[in-house]
């Protein structure tokens, strides 16, 4: 049976979401997962509401979240990151499904961003096909 998984794409960088979406989808090709919908939100704060009502939904098995948190001029970025991703691990406690977290920052630079897209993105797949099989723990 072929896992379905949602994606979750942040829209305030969005060029570069597009091109993680484009790694992601290939990514879970490649595992044998089907991405089934994909959900653009405005920012990373809107993730573990748009996560919450895709792991309520039977044909999701998984959700990967990809987006960015740059560097800003107050430490409003890091206290965000820490939110969505505290909330994040909760609802994959919660739900008992796997969020792969591919969000670059908090506090990432502009120049450090184009050499992290993909491999983010990537990574965020991959966790999410390595816990669904591993459905046994």
């Amino acid at each position: 049976m072929q896992n379905k998984i949602a994606l979750v794409l942040g829209q305030f960088h969005k060029v570069e979401t597009d091109e993680m979406r484009d790694e992601a989808e290939k990514t879970a090709r490649e595992c044998g997962m089907e991405v089934v919908t994909e959900v653009c939100i405005p920012g990373m704060m809107e993730a573990p509401l748009a996560v919450k009502r895709l792991l309520c939904r039977d044909d999701i098995d998984g959700v990967v979240v990809l987006g960015i948190i740059e560097r800003g001029k107050t430490k409003h970025g890091i206290v965000m990151a820490q939110a969505v991703t505290h909330a994040l691990i909760a609802l994959q406690l919660e739900c008992m499904r796997p969020i792969g977290m591919g969000i670059l920052g908090p506090d990432i630079i502009p120049s450090q961003i184009p050499a992290r897209v993909r491999p983010y993105a990537r990574a965020a797949a991959m966790a999410v096909h390595h816990m669904l099989t591993m459905r046994q723990l």
